[in-house]
């Protein structure tokens, strides 16, 4: 039962902020009879209209896939695209999603990108071609999100090294008229984890997504669920599990999934845990709290070493920090950004 004296207003205003909305209308259906009746009405109603948006988005996807299809690509689905591939029905709404992210190898991006200027996209932005991580986004004026076309998984690429190829870790499956590639659950838990932590510096930063907290909640109560000991087996060098660990912590304590002991006992990872909940409870701890960095530097410069040359004067695995890299987490430090707490 929920407590008697909770403040809804401020409930609801943190759900709008974590994009989190419309997954309490599991709690609603629950406990609808001594819940407010304004708080009912309202996260039914985003609830509701969630629904009639990705059903609009699982079209959109679904004509995307049947054009790449056409030109011989079978594209592989990440993020919020996986889930509307594999959600049932009576889940599609719960997710909030603004884009559809779609994967197909570098050698068919630019037909990749021809089908879908054939069915009326265009391009919004692509990355330079000097850029790490290639991507473009397609836009149609009568769609309700974009699509990001990449040619690689979310985060850096050195997080990926061990894993192989990543059709190593997809199965096909039907989108309607179309064939894709969806990741197994455990690549799909790795990759949400890797973009949350790595490509939005979520791990330095000691931010909360309870958005794709809620996702990996939902991929483990999905039928087979997720083996939490394959899971981590995937998982490269100390910096990748501290990660994995802390996200791994924060659903146990936070939604109440079942972890085992051995992964969420760990110093660092419980650290980093107690971090995000006093920085979501005091802001203003931010920017001290970015001195924990310090506690996975080496690690970071291990894992990261292989990944490019070394530069004119080598960087041990306890140097400090660049002067850019601290100027950048200082300011994504208090910068308001979507999603996040």
């Amino acid at each position: 039962m929920p407590p008697a004296d909770v403040e809804w207003t401020s409930v609801i205003g943190l759900a709008n902020q974590t994009l989190t909305t419309p997954a309490l209308i599991d709690f609603v259906d629950k406990f609808a009879s001594v819940l407010p009746q304004d708080v009912c009405t309202y996260i039914r109603h985003i609830h509701r209209r969630n629904v009639l948006r990705n059903d609009r988005l699982l079209a959109q996807l679904e004509e995307a896939v049947v054009a790449m299809n056409g030109l011989g690509i079978t594209p592989i689905m990440l993020k919020g695209a996986s889930t509307l591939a594999t959600a049932p029905e009576e889940r599609r709404g719960v997710r909030l999603m603004s884009d559809l992210d779609i994967m197909v190898m570098p050698d068919e991006a630019a037909t990749a990108i021809a089908a879908l200027s054939a069915i009326g996209y265009h391009i919004e932005y692509q990355t330079p071609p000097e850029s790490q991580r290639w991507h473009v986004e397609l836009n149609r004026l009568q769609d309700v999100g974009t699509i990001d076309l990449q040619q690689a998984a979310p985060g850096p690429a050195y997080l990926y090294r061990s894993f192989g190829h990543a059709l190593n870790h997809c199965v096909p499956a039907a989108l309607g008229r179309g064939r894709v590639y969806v990741p197994t659950p455990a690549y799909r838990a790795l990759m949400l984890i890797i973009h949350d932590q790595f490509q939005d510096y979520g791990y330095w930063l000691g931010d909360l997504d309870l958005r794709h907290l809620i996702e990996l909640r939902d991929l483990n109560n999905s039928a087979g669920g997720l083996d939490w000991m394959e899971l981590t087996s995937l998982v490269p060098g100390e910096l990748m599990r501290n990660a994995v660990e802390t996200q791994l912590l924060a659903l146990a304590e936070l939604l109440g999934v079942e972890i085992p002991r051995a992964l969420r006992s760990r110093l660092i990872p419980r650290l980093q845990f107690m971090r995000q909940l006093m920085q979501a409870r005091f802001p203003a701890t931010r920017l001290p709290f970015l001195a924990m960095m310090v506690l996975d530097l080496g690690n970071y410069r291990k894992a990261a070493s292989g990944a490019q040359q070394a530069a004119a004067r080598p960087r041990g695995p306890w140097s400090l920090p660049r002067a850019g890299t601290v100027q950048f987490l200082l300011k994504a430090a208090v910068a308001v950004r979507a999603g996040k707490v």
